[in-house]
């Protein structure tokens, strides 16, 4: 269904060095681990794990390369994408949840992590062209100004749909010609993404 018959051992690896319950509210400690999103505040969630492990996967994600992330959420997508790569660029919309990744992010030891304030659909011009770019919030369609921010032979993740329902994790290849390849992997529901 995912067209992966398994997660590679760097992803799983990545995956078992980040302390999940570092990232959920103190009275959710107890269900860090359980495989369902859980709520961070703002009517935000963090991802069930094994959503962030395939996203992650998808990605294909390399030591060498720069990662956009929109949507940082709690930073645990981005903690995980840290062990991976090179560096991350993190935009989230919400203030209070963009300082609070900052911070909990720097805590934590992940100096390879770069988070702001921001709308995500814009990107974040001023480091790009990025080698991945993963959205951790759902949109009618992928912002163009992404696209655009996605090199040539780059990998672009994202739900892709009305708010809750409907939507479908999508999968973007940008050719060297910037043509793009679409594939749709599976059924998923994310919060929709803000500007």
């Amino acid at each position: 269904m995912t067209g992966r018959a398994s997660l590679s051992k760097r992803v799983v690896q990545a995956l078992r060095q980040v302390r999940r319950e570092a990232f959920v509210p103190d009275d959710l400690q107890d269900s860090a681990y359980l495989n369902m999103p859980l709520p961070i505040g703002h009517r935000q969630t963090i991802s069930q794990p094994y959503i962030v492990a395939l996203m992650t996967e998808l990605l294909e994600p390399q030591a060498d390369q720069v990662v956009l992330e929109v949507g940082t959420g709690s930073g645990y997508q981005a903690a995980v994408l840290a062990g991976l790569v090179k560096h991350v660029y993190s935009v989230e919309v919400l203030p209070a949840l963009a300082e609070q990744a900052k911070e909990r992010l720097r805590r934590l030891g992940y100096h390879n992590v770069s988070v702001r304030e921001g709308d995500g659909s814009e990107g974040w011009p001023e480091h790009a062209p990025y080698d991945a770019i993963i959205v951790t919030a759902a949109g009618p369609q992928v912002p163009l100004a992404l696209i655009e921010q996605l090199k040539p032979g780059g990998v672009l993740v994202m739900p892709v749909g009305p708010s809750h329902f409907g939507q479908i994790l999508r999968v973007i290849r940008k050719g060297a010609e910037s043509q793009l390849d679409e594939r749709d992997v599976l059924p998923v529901a994310f919060v929709p993404l803000t500007h």
